[in-house]
């Protein structure tokens, strides 16, 4: 399977470095912002073709799929065009910032009856595997989850300290990773959802710090705490609390409660939750199937996002 990477920034990187250990599938295109890092990139990853424009990747014959790492406010429309163009399509979380162009893209899904899946990771995640599989089973039911994801961005920088040329949100983006986790755990529909947020940057524009409860139909609560105020630790860590355990998840790693290691080594083919992600992406393909976190999937979190936003002014 032939693939083209659109974002060459440092979640492209990512997405090389796992197609690269995926047997049968190898990226042949690389699309970026600018010419001299985009041909840098390339080179890096021993790919030939590279351009600047994610119409000459889509106009290769021999591409299969396309997998978006680039800003969010490129992300649905890209995603359609992939579609439009015949090709599978990946597009890193947020599928959108809008909730009508979150919907446009699962209506040209539907259409072209094409793969498009969203980068969901903690679907992934063996920790949030390991926890997924005990619900599954009837060994464990979440009372509530509570979740900070936090961050030291003052400046608009990305994971490698680069400067960005778009402006990250942390509704958009950072809450869609835990509302969609939430929404995938519980298997129930969110029937409460409240959002608070602290003062704009002046210069950014956006919200530093921010607050969201839930309920699901059931019950289950969630606190999710956001921010990009905070001077470290830095990161995601989720709190499950259950009838029989607490387990809290640092990315790929999982403890109990009292500290206690839980050993996720078993879960799948591999400890990456991107890998995973992408293996999940060819494998579809592959078997002409519906992906785990298709855009069908995922549309619950992105309207639970746009009430949110609604509650905020937007």
């Amino acid at each position: 399977m032939k693939l083209a990477l659109a974002g060459a920034g440092a979640f492209g990187r990512r997405h090389l470095d796992a197609i690269s250990v995926i047997g049968g599938a190898e990226v042949i295109s690389v699309v970026g912002r600018t010419a001299d890092a985009t041909e840098s990139v390339a080179a890096e990853y021993g790919i030939d073709r590279w351009s600047t424009e994610l119409d000459d990747a889509l106009a290769l014959d021999e591409v299969d799929a396309v997998i978006l790492a680039t800003p969010t406010q490129m992300h649905a429309a890209q995603a359609i065009a992939c579609l439009e163009a015949g090709k599978h399509v990946q597009v890193e979380i947020p599928l959108a910032d809008t909730l009508a162009d979150a919907e446009s893209v699962v209506e040209t899904q539907v259409r072209t009856g094409l793969v498009a899946m969203v980068g969901h990771t903690r679907r992934f995640n063996p920790s949030h595997q390991w926890v997924h599989q005990r619900i599954e089973s009837g060994e464990f039911t979440i009372q509530q989850m509570d979740v900070q994801t936090y961050f030291f961005r003052r400046t608009n920088t990305n994971a490698l300290g680069q400067p960005r040329s778009w402006t990250d949100h942390l509704l958009w983006h950072h809450a869609a990773h835990t509302v969609d986790l939430f929404g995938y755990q519980t298997g129930e529909e969110i029937v409460a959802a409240n959002v608070l947020e602290g003062p704009h940057h002046p210069e950014l524009g956006i919200a530093m710090d921010m607050s969201i409860q839930m309920r699901t139909v059931s019950g289950a609560l969630l606190t999710l705490s956001l921010s990009f105020n905070n001077d470290g630790p830095l990161g995601t860590f989720f709190r499950y609390i259950g009838d029989s355990g607490t387990y809290i998840a640092r990315y790929d790693d999982l403890v109990t409660g009292r500290d206690d290691v839980i050993d996720v080594s078993d879960v799948d083919v591999s400890l990456n939750g991107i890998e995973l992600q992408d293996r999940e992406f060819v494998a579809a393909i592959r078997e002409g199937r519906e992906p785990n976190s298709s855009v069908a999937q995922v549309i619950g979190c992105y309207r639970v996002l746009a009430a949110l936003e609604q509650q905020l002014g937007g």
